[in-house]
């Protein structure tokens, strides 16, 4: 595996305004859901870090399950546009209050899919929270409650974004330099 200095062209999200973030989130959020219990959805593997770093800093009880979308072949960077499950809910979701925690919304096609499979398990209440927005590159209508940050439509990887399946572990979110990044093969 090369070393990501290699080809990051710019450090975009910095750990210290991430963490700022989330934070800032996380105390809307737990306005918003005063009083109430709360069910996180992390949409593996991406939104893992993020999903974590959200739950801790929350002041309202929370319960989290995880669900496993995707509409990226193996090795693709751009979406197939065909969206397949590979890992369902263990919990009922049925009149619960669920947040759908999700590290980008990009397209809107995966997590629009996701909404729809959700909506008929019959939550009381449905909604998203993204921590990346690449809002330039929506084809689909997403209703995005809370959101970290609103990126230009550039190919970003750490903090739970992967390239190849490599540096989720970063702390910060980078920019790839696409012409200096070859796959690992």
């Amino acid at each position: 595996m090369r070393p990501y200095q290699e080809f990051i062209k710019e450090i975009l999200i910095d750990e210290p305004t991430l963490r700022s973030r989330i934070k800032e989130l996380a105390t809307e959020i737990s306005r918003d859901y005063a009083g109430e219990s709360l069910l996180l959805i992390c949409i593996l593997r991406g939104a893992l870090p993020f999903l974590v770093d959200l739950m801790m800093e929350l002041d309202v009880p929370n319960a989290i399950d995880c669900m496993a979308v995707s509409s990226y072949g193996v090795g693709a960077r751009e979406s197939t546009g065909n969206i397949r499950m590979t890992m369902d809910l263990q919990t009922n979701i049925a009149d619960k209050h669920v947040l759908l925690v999700e590290d980008i919304v990009d397209s809107g096609k995966t997590i629009a899919s996701v909404l729809e499979l959700l909506q008929t398990r019959k939550p009381k209440t449905l909604k998203v929270c993204a921590l990346l927005d690449k809002a330039s590159r929506r084809e689909v209508p997403v209703p995005i409650a809370y959101t970290g940050f609103v990126i230009e439509n550039k190919f970003v990887f750490g903090y739970g974004l992967d390239i190849d399946e490599y540096y989720r572990n970063l702390p910060f979110i980078g920019v790839v330099d696409l012409d200096k990044y070859f796959p690992l093969e």
